[in-house]
């Protein structure tokens, strides 16, 4: 596998009203909240292709503050999916929304994106 070439100066991008990083451990968290759609699932991509760039990722999504989410936005999931395992990683869902967890089952993406139900270590609230 040849990496990007963009990929060696890959800095976390700025928070933006969509999508924020930040590390929690061995973790690097995407927060993602609003709207996601052919709009605004740019902005998300941005976060995830700069979360993925690392040899052994371990990428966190929080999908928990999402109002709307559609096929746009599981794209980018997919492409950050594919590009953290090529890179010897993984990328997770963490999300408890039903309406997600229908989104995921209606395109066959569940056993590729199994939600988790909070993050990793955080207590239940």
């Amino acid at each position: 596998m040849t990496p990007d070439a963009d990929d060696h100066a890959c800095e976390t991008p700025a928070a933006n009203p969509y999508a924020r990083t930040r590390r929690v451990g061995r973790f690097t968290v995407v927060e993602v909240t609003g709207e996601i759609d052919l709009a605004t699932a740019g902005f998300v991509a941005e976060h995830l292709h700069a979360a993925t760039a690392d040899p052994l990722p371990d990428v966190l999504v929080d999908l928990r503050y999402v109002d709307f989410f559609d096929c746009s936005g599981l794209r980018v999931l997919c492409r950050a999916e594919t590009r953290a395992g090529e890179r010897g990683g993984r990328l997770r869902l963490v999300c408890d929304a039903p309406r997600i967890r229908r989104l995921l089952t209606g395109t066959g993406l569940l056993k590729r994106f199994p939600p988790l139900p909070g993050m990793p270590g955080e207590g239940r609230r």
